[in-house]
């Protein structure tokens, strides 16, 4: 782990290319791929000297165009023409590596050219990019004879309602481009195109499904891919097809085959997709130096009255659950029915406690957002969504005036008793049903006419059993509906509008969302709902008016949303009269750290004065570090496959809220029935009790870890607290096991020194200060040698008198000792008294191992076997190179080997001449039988030595390698 935390990023400058001046901010690149050479360069620019000697593209953009263009010169096996992916991070400015792209091709005689982005605003952008890198002519237009097409990802599916001569915007732009169009399609924020190939019975997204019917209508044209996140996940990859990584001549027949092997393998397999793409010289991933930005966790201490009203909440949703399984049960409701209301039902129990949390930190970021306006720096706000749906439904319900600000976590609640709570409306029921209540009125009753109960019983069956039950559902519908009348003096206000209001009124907040109105508090201490727009100012471009007011320091407070955070520039730029330093604090945790990445890179881009500093407020509720762990767990693995290194979006503090990855599954399913939180775990649905037995049941998702986070949000706070720390602490105590069985994913880390030498064991204990910390001796001699153990210890818990110890020849020890145990086997000793036993241990194992060092004799050695326990050195059997060319050969080696705990794990090691290198690492069960491997005519091979591993290197080769022990070939070194 420490090592893990070493050197993500190294410094970047192009190695290849020696044109163009550097740019104008620290660029750099993780460590795993700056491991990486790209392909050499063979392609000759036409851009002209006048761009490259001002400056207009820098070097590293000018890289980028270049191998862009060099990979559209390729076909792939099927016949479509190669594309390119920019991964390059947030204001590195892709925008002017892409316009370089459309000019390079414009300046040889490609006239058109295609630009999807997500938002109409960022036309204004292209457009600036374009006459900034010296390309005036070049007009940008919305359909027209030549020049760039600038489109949304929304218009490319649209579809037209006159009928005219094309029916959809697809067919249109597709007889524009004509059959044999060979320019530049840009999918710019590509990352907007995803879910192409969705999770479970979902279906893929019209955009995914557009996307791809464009490149396979054009397959000569040259495609780029661009966007920081547009790889977050290997799943978002689906429409990438022109990267070659899939497909005919590839190792992956399907998607769905690269899909498999990939995610099967954990986050170091992506890192070994970015670095084989960059290797092959179809990927580019550089970031901005984080080097001035701070990241900081704010955990917020809760009030007793929110904890009290939090309570009140959960009592509440604990009853909801039972009203509706009850009414659900009288009605006789389908199964289909059921599983509908269910889904509603805990989707709207975790937005309105995701509102809670929000709602929480409120009063906390309005008192750091003044102080830092006092310390002379400006604030800028994260939020995801505005809750203006539920506004206008109150708005609407109070025919148009509010007396109050509404209540966006009441509005959820309300929404879900109104509409699908399991109580048929009578009068509608019976006019579906073709019945006349007023005939039966006249009747008496509807019981004194048992041929019409019959009648509606045969009619609709399983949805009405009787009057009396549709009675009682509504009955248990409207007393929902009053206690959550009687909750709602407490609920919090919409988290937009008390903020606005509590910092100042809109005159000091620049609002950057999706609404169109905001409900706001008069001089006079009223409330009312104004539109946002302004005499002057029209809706559409309300946000980029309410930005420039930003970044001219007008207003020194800025509220992002989701809605207006892609590619909006809020950083504190040299060119901009707002240069304070930028404090952007995330309030609420984005649903995926796509969207993250997307409002961290509007503070955090080129040219800025100052970097920012992120604070991401997190409440001290247990179940809110669900929401901190997925953002966690995907900024982890956005890192990984966007720069090729899972650690790379720097959220170091937050990778202790990541609870979700697979070994945690372990973890949920020790037994949690204690009496103490077995009420709380029912009311949320994670313990169903029998109807007629009582007996206590788990849920059947019990060991889903998103479930089970989700879920306990809904139990009071001091329960979910303690269950909290019960799962932590268990997870805890998992992985530590998981590391020492070697099963847990790490990504890409390796060391094969792992002892410890004298000289560094004295200077570690000069450091020590604990009254029982420093060297020990084993009280036990071993009887055939008259040996002795030395170890070193900290203490590291003197609470509970825990302690670290560090052994000669393994080092750093996992497991914790007590103090009472240390005594019964060790005593303390001088360091001078145990430096003979120490050294002894330490270079005697270097090459023998434990068994032999204390017994004289090893079992396994006696066979002839390798016995590598208690050695100091290991010895690794890897595979390295363009890797991903043999994948799915070696996990058919893998899946042949039984009767182990094979997995392909994922290294990274460093040679002794400071190289880093990665690779898969290969079970020495495997090296028992021979494997052939495809493998180039001739091959380039380079090897390197970092004894005690075996490796063979092809740092160059597309095609790798085979195993050390092979057959004798003249390409084939054996170290």
């Amino acid at each position: 782990e420490e090592m893990g935390h070493a050197e993500t990023y190294a410094e970047y400058m192009p190695i290849k290319l020696k044109i163009g001046l550097r740019h104008p901010d620290p660029v750099v690149e993780t460590s795993s791929l700056s491991s990486v050479t790209p392909p050499e360069v063979w392609y000759q620019t036409s851009i002209s000297e006048e761009t490259i000697d001002n400056g207009w593209l820098s070097a590293l953009q000018l890289e980028a165009v270049t191998y862009a263009a060099q990979q559209h010169e390729t076909f792939l096996p099927n016949g479509d023409r190669a594309g390119f992916l920019i991964g390059d991070g947030a204001g590195v400015g892709k925008g002017r590596t892409i316009a370089g792209i459309i000019y390079e091709n414009y300046l040889l005689g490609r006239k058109r050219a295609v630009w999807f982005s997500v938002s109409n605003d960022l036309k204004y952008d292209a457009e600036r990019d374009l006459r900034d890198i010296g390309a005036k002519n070049i007009l940008v237009h919305s359909l027209n004879k030549k020049g760039v097409i600038f489109a949304t990802y929304s218009s490319l599916i649209g579809e037209s309602q006159s009928g005219g001569k094309y029916k959809t915007r697809l067919k249109q732009l597709l007889h524009w481009c004509g059959e044999d169009f060979d320019g530049v399609i840009i999918f710019d924020e590509c990352h907007k195109a995803k879910n192409l190939c969705p999770v479970g019975s979902s279906k893929p997204t019209k955009t995914g499904l557009a996307v791809l019917e464009l490149q396979n209508k054009l397959p000569k044209a040259r495609v780029v891919y661009a966007s920081a996140t547009g790889a977050s996940e290997p799943r978002n990859m689906a429409y990438m097809n022109r990267l070659g990584i899939w497909g005919e001549g590839t190792p992956f027949r399907e998607f769905s085959d690269f899909i498999q092997a990939v995610e099967r393998r954990g986050v170091g397999a992506m890192e070994i997709v970015a670095m084989d793409m960059k290797l092959r010289g179809m990927y580019i991933a550089r970031q901005l130096s984080f080097s001035g930005v701070t990241f900081k966790i704010d955990e917020v201490l809760l009030s007793q009255d929110y904890v009290k009203m939090y309570n009140k909440s959960v009592k509440l949703w604990v009853s909801a659950r039972e009203k509706f399984q009850l009414a659900a049960d009288l009605i006789d409701a389908e199964q289909r029915m059921k599983k509908s209301m269910w889904g509603q039902f805990w989707s709207a129990h975790q937005r309105f406690f995701k509102y809670l949390c929000i709602a929480s930190k409120v009063r906390r970021v309005v008192q750091l957002a003044r102080e830092e306006i006092k310390n002379g720096k400006c604030v800028v706000i994260g939020l995801q969504s505005t809750g203006e749906a539920r506004t206008l439904e109150a708005l609407e319900e109070g025919g148009g005036e509010l007396n109050d600000f509404v209540s966006t976590a009441k509005g959820v609640f309300q929404s879900l008793i109104e509409k699908h709570f399991p109580a048929p409306d009578r009068k509608k029921l019976f006019s579906l049903l073709g019945i006349d209540l007023t005939a039966q009125s006249n009747n008496n009753s509807p019981r004194d006419s048992p041929c019409k109960e019959n009648k509606i019983k045969k009619r609709k069956g399983n949805f009405v059993t009787s009057q009396d039950a549709v009675e009682r559902a509504q009955q248990m519908k409207k007393e929902l509906l009053d206690k959550l009348e009687k909750l709602a003096e407490d609920l919090p206000p919409n988290t937009l509008d008390e903020l606005i209001d509590e910092l100042g009124g809109p005159e000091n907040v620049a609002e950057m969302t999706g609404r169109k109105g905001r409900v706001v508090s008069n001089d006079d201490g009223s409330i009312s709902y104004e539109s946002r727009s302004e005499l002057d100012v029209p809706v559409e471009i309300l946000n980029i008016t309410e930005k420039q007011r930003f970044m001219d320091g007008d207003k020194n407070i800025a509220i992002i949303s989701e809605a207006a955070s892609s590619g909006i520039s809020l950083q504190a730029d040299r060119r901009a009269k707002n240069q304070r330093r930028r404090v952007h604090m995330t309030l609420e945790l984005p649903w995926s750290a796509d969207r993250a990445i997307q409002q961290f890179g509007r503070t955090h881009r080129s040219n800025q004065v100052t970097a920012p500093e992120y604070v991401f407020l997190i409440s001290e509720l247990a179940g809110e570090q669900r929401f901190a762990s997925i953002v966690a767990k995907r900024l982890e693995s956005l890192g990984a496959l966007t720069h090729g290194d899972r650690r790379a979006t720097e959220t170091r503090d937050l990778s202790r809220f990541n609870f979700d990855n697979k070994v945690t599954a372990f973890s949920v399913s020790v037994k949690i029935l204690g009496k103490y939180v077995r009420q709380g775990l029912i009311g949320v649905g994670l313990i169903n009790v029998e109807d007629r037995s009582g007996i206590l049941t788990l849920d059947k998702d019990y060991n889903n870890i998103g479930k089970f986070l989700n879920r306990i949000l809904g139990m009071e706070v001091h329960q979910q607290n303690a269950l909290f720390q019960y799962f932590s602490d268990t997870l805890n105590a998992v992985i530590q096991n998981a590391k020492k069985n070697g099963r847990y994913d790490m990504g890409i880390l390796g060391n094969v020194e792992r002892g410890m030498s004298w000289e560094e064991g004295t200077k570690f204990w000069a450091e020590q200060t604990g009254p029982d910390d420093g060297f020990y001796l084993s009280l036990q001699v071993s009887i055939r040698n008259n040996k002795k153990t030395a170890i070193l210890v900290k203490e590291v818990n003197p609470k509970k008198k825990l302690f670290l110890v560090y052994r000669p020849n393994t080092g750093k020890q996992l497991k914790l000792e007590t103090y009472a145990d240390l005594k019964k086997k060790y005593k303390k000793v001088p360091s001078e008294d145990a430096l003979p036993h120490w050294l002894e241990q330490y270079n005697s194992s270097a090459d023998t191992c434990t068994h032999a060092y204390w017994r004289g004799n090893c079992k396994k050695a006696g066979l002839g076997l390798v016995c590598e326990v208690g050695l100091r050195c290991r010895t690794y059997y890897v595979l390295c190179g363009s890797v991903l060319s043999v994948w799915t050969k070696v996990e058919g080696v893998l899946a042949s080997v039984s009767g182990t705990n094979v997995k392909m794990q994922i290294v990274r090691l460093r040679t002794e001449d400071g190289q880093r290198i990665q690779y898969i690492f290969i079970y020495d069960c495997l090296l028992q039988k021979s494997y052939t491997f495809p493998r180039p005519p001739s091959l380039n091979c380079r090897c390197i030595t970092a004894i005690p591993i075996m490796l063979i290197y092809f740092p160059t080769q597309t095609l790798p390698v085979a195993f050390p022990h092979l057959a004798p070939d003249p390409t084939i070194l054996e170290l």
